[in-house]
């Protein structure tokens, strides 16, 4: 319908909270956009008690904060879209064991994340998974 240049260095991730788009590019940069004009209105280099936090990839926002798969890892950093600071975290390599020892062995990275805010579910799964995972 339209094209549009985006201000980040590539496209790894969007969110919404319904007013702003939340982007990442794979670096450890959390982008803030404008949904119409695509303008960054800010950004923020996320960290984890004063460690840059890199990787940044596919993003959901779940009840004020930003999650964020962290590429080639089975983690989910929860994020302050205000600062960028990590205020948790969520570890998952239980569900690519489950695969495993099932016989899923052509499986790849852990690289989705859905929010059912009706319901108050989050989601998960991987590229090449066969199932999709409920996580509390």
């Amino acid at each position: 319908i339209n094209t549009f240049t985006n201000r980040m260095h590539d496209g790894w991730g969007l969110a919404t909270d319904g007013k702003t788009l939340f982007g990442s590019d794979g670096t450890s940069t959390l982008y803030h956009i404008d949904p119409k004009s695509f303008n960054v209105l800010e950004r923020h280099t996320v960290k984890y008690n004063g460690h840059e936090v890199y990787n940044l990839n596919e993003l959901e926002y779940v009840n004020d904060e930003v999650w964020a798969n962290i590429w080639q890892t089975d983690c989910i950093a929860r994020i302050s879209p205000n600062d960028g600071i990590v205020v948790g975290w969520i570890f998952l390599p239980e569900l690519r064991e489950q695969l495993l020892a099932t016989g899923h062995t052509r499986i790849d990275v852990l690289n989705g994340i859905a929010w059912d805010k009706r319901h108050g579910r989050v989601f998960v799964t991987g590229k090449l998974w066969p199932k999709l995972f409920e996580i509390r």
